[in-house]
């Protein structure tokens, strides 16, 4: 029976459900660039063409297998630019008895190929996506009875489960987590390992130069563009990292520094969540580095606890609790994003330096995304869904089942603490213990008075007192509520009043935003 295997682009694995039990002979295999995909939110440039390269190169890869690919080009004639669209006019050219495709990473995509069988009458197979540790049906078991969710209880039982870094039944080094170790800022004198980087072959180069003649205003840097596109590429990035960065990622992995966008991090995420490499390939490799002596285990143990504990952890929460919990907003955050997240152009150098890393790469680590964009974003009460946006349009590592959790639960702490126990929000301190941004800023963390006064200092306050109803139980802020509760009364009305000056002149939109102006805290 002649199948048509329909391959999205965040499925380029040759391991894949939908490709597990082709037939050469009878089999043809449906790849489709769409407009529709990839202008949902105004993707980053390199992003576009990271995924467009990608499916380009794993159809090529198919082809020399003696698999049928028919593959539809952005430009080419007749292109719908949608899904359905491209699903309905290969039917048209292909006779097949059914559609085989595995379970997309958007809930919006699901839903729509849930319709698919009607509107097409003929069988749809939608098979379950196993490049993971925890199937729906798991994490739903596992979190269903519980009374409150922690990561680090779920990531225990994917230890146990996997065998990642067990001695029997306890962890190695007696210990589940290494964290506390893992906090350290860059000394000043350290030179960061320099990262792999890969030139585009033609191929890519002509979907750079499609993208700047179609995508000309999206945002961010075209070029350089020098990601891997391939698996051999990502299998190669791989190994760089093992071998050069995975030894400091545990000590360093919070660190931040001007001019150094990657430090020890990975920058295998893109590989991993399009397919092109898989979480227990890359799990066993940092697993072997410290069986072999090549890294510490509080580097190993940290790397491993992102892959399968946060990463499996963010889309257990994702599929179990989708539709409904998008729409959620705790906190009652409604204020626009201000046009600065788009244009880089902000007085507040930690902001500035993480934006210009996201433009120049369509990538930053962790602690940029968290307690630099994301921490302002929370203090500064911007709306869930429009910082939802952002993150998915302008990182080359976001898609929906990832970028939403993270952004809607630990960096919004819009779901009320599902997802993370407490929300992480910082003063300047923190962004000035963590990294070098505030040395060449204009304003100060250590002063909340004067025109040097910290601007996410002065959100942090103002964010507790704003929250206290909400937040003063969390047994995690008992702290920051102790501290807020020694503070002068008058000191107190001063620093909110100039909070709230600030926030009242950001601006959402380019032809009002004027930066400096509006960073202006005088009241």
């Amino acid at each position: 029976m002649a199948k048509l295997r329909f391959i999205l682009g965040d499925h380029l694995s040759r391991r894949v459900t939908a490709l597990q039990d082709i037939d050469p002979q009878s089999d043809i295999v449906l790849m489709a660039e769409v407009g529709s995909e990839s202008s949902v939110v105004g993707f980053h440039k390199q992003k576009l063409v990271f995924i467009y390269a990608a499916m380009r190169h794993f159809a090529q890869g198919l082809r020399e297998e003696g698999i049928k690919v028919d593959y539809i080009k952005l430009d080419d004639s007749g292109n719908s630019q949608n899904l359905e669209g491209e699903l309905e006019r290969a039917l048209m050219r292909h006779h097949v008895e059914a559609v085989v495709v595995t379970e997309p990473g958007a809930w919006r995509v699901r839903e729509m190929m849930d319709n698919w069988q009607t509107r097409l009458g003929l069988p749809v197979e939608i098979r379950d996506d196993d490049r993971f540790v925890c199937g729906h049906g798991e994490f739903r078991a596992w979190a269903e009875p519980r009374k409150s969710l922690r990561m680090e209880f779920f990531y225990r039982e994917m230890r146990r489960k996997t065998g990642l870094l067990m001695a029997g039944t306890e962890p190695e080094g007696g210990q589940w987590n290494f964290d506390a170790e893992n906090r350290e800022p860059l000394p000043a004198e350290y030179v960061p390992p320099r990262r792999l980087r890969f030139e585009p072959d033609s191929e890519t180069q002509a979907v750079i130069d499609q993208v700047r003649k179609r995508y000309s205003s999206n945002f961010g840097d075209l070029e350089p563009f020098e990601w891997a596109v391939t698996r051999d590429g990502a299998l190669q990035a791989l190994d760089h990292f093992i071998e050069t960065a995975l030894p400091g990622f545990g000590t360093f992995q919070d660190a931040m520094r001007t001019g150094e966008p990657f430090l020890h991090h990975g920058l295998l995420s893109p590989y991993l969540n399009v397919g092109l490499l898989t979480a227990d390939e890359v799990c066993r490799a940092a697993e072997r580095a410290y069986y072999q002596g090549d890294a510490p285990l509080n580097a190993v143990e940290g790397f491993i606890r992102q892959i399968i504990g946060w990463r499996e952890y963010v889309r257990g929460i994702y599929w179990w609790k989708m539709p409904d919990y998008s729409k959620s907003n705790v906190l009652g955050a409604g204020r626009d994003l201000p046009w600065f997240y788009w244009s880089g152009k902000t007085t507040m150098n930690c902001l500035k330096q993480a934006i210009a890393d996201t433009a120049r790469h369509a990538y930053a680590h962790h602690i940029q995304r968290l307690m630099v964009t994301g921490n302002f974003a929370l203090l500064a009460g911007i709306a869930p869904a429009q910082i939802e946006a952002w993150y998915l349009a302008v990182y080359i590592d976001a898609f929906d089942w990832v970028e939403l959790p993270n952004v809607h639960g630990m960096v919004m702490f819009a779901d009320g603490g599902l997802l993370a126990s407490k929300p992480y929000a910082a003063s300047g301190a923190y962004i000035n213990r963590m990294s070098d941004y505030c040395g060449n800023c204009r304003y100060s963390p250590k002063t909340r008075d004067g025109e040097k006064a910290c601007p996410i200092t002065l959100l942090y306050w103002n964010f507790l007192v704003e929250n206290r109803h909400t937040l003063q139980s969390n047994p995690r802020m008992k702290m920051p509520y102790r501290n807020l509760d020694r503070m002068d009364a008058a000191a107190l009305a001063n620093i909110r009043a100039r909070a709230q000056g600030f926030l009242e002149r950001l601006s959402a939109t380019k032809d009002e935003a004027d930066d400096e102006p509006q960073m202006r805290l005088d009241v």
